[in-house]
């Protein structure tokens, strides 16, 4: 998803480019510090404080020039017009936030409105076209048959969660004036790895392999996750 991300930043925006960044969602804060490695600036913005000490600890570890460009905002995103001015950011990410949200749209529009004309929407969400994959290839054919007419999953943490149609956050992202400019598919052939794997040996060209099949039909259609991109009009 990293790969794919950079891509998008690197063919909207100029090299060198500063940008500022929303991070709904921000989790340990793996992509907001990145992008702060890279010379941006990152607000991030949690719910869950467990996390938020993570991501605390791990910024503290950082020189003083990149701890500088890093805010950590205590909220469930829901509430950016309080904190936030509408176009203040050029990238706003949401990553793995929506199968949390029974109701996305506000959510969604909330963020789009936060984002600079020709900004970047980053989402990471469940794909639900593709919900009977992960039961059907462990071997739980009840589950499988079940998932083909659901959006509803327990995840792998034990919680009720929801998954989003390709077709449908297309449409959702065209009326909030930030269609759809690319897809890619996250999650293609690891979705099985055992939570805590260690990473193998030819780590690098699985990601290969990942990243060629998260940008390619059929393969990108059947991920686990699919990482959307739209554009601020």
């Amino acid at each position: 998803m990293a790969r794919q991300l950079d891509e998008q930043i690197a063919g909207r925006f100029q090299v060198g480019q500063r940008l500022r960044v929303l991070d709904v969602g921000m989790g340990q804060g793996t992509q907001a510090l990145r992008l702060a490695r890279a010379g941006h600036t990152v607000t991030g913005v949690e719910q869950d404080t467990t996390m938020i000490a993570a991501a605390r600890r791990d910024l503290a570890a950082e020189p003083e020039g990149i701890r500088d460009r890093v805010r950590i905002i205590l909220s469930d995103g829901r509430d950016t017009g309080v904190h936030f001015l509408p176009g203040s950011f050029d990238v706003v990410l949401c990553h793995g936030v929506l199968m949390y949200v029974a109701d996305p749209d506000p959510l969604l529009a909330g963020l789009a409105r936060m984002l600079a004309p020709g900004g970047l929407l980053s989402l990471l969400v469940r794909n639900g076209d593709a919900l009977a994959m992960r039961p059907g290839l462990s071997g739980d054919w009840a589950g499988a048959l079940a998932a083909f007419d659901s959006n509803s999953y327990r995840n792998r943490l034990g919680l009720d969660a929801r998954a989003d149609r390709l077709d449908t956050l297309t449409a959702t992202l065209a009326a909030i004036a930030a269609p759809l400019h690319a897809w890619y598919g996250v999650r293609v052939f690891t979705d099985l790895a055992p939570d805590g794997a260690e990473p193998p040996a030819d780590l690098d060209a699985l990601l290969a392999a990942e990243d060629r099949a998260g940008r390619t039909d059929p393969y990108r259609g059947v991920a686990a996750l699919l990482h959307l991109c739209g554009v601020r009009d």
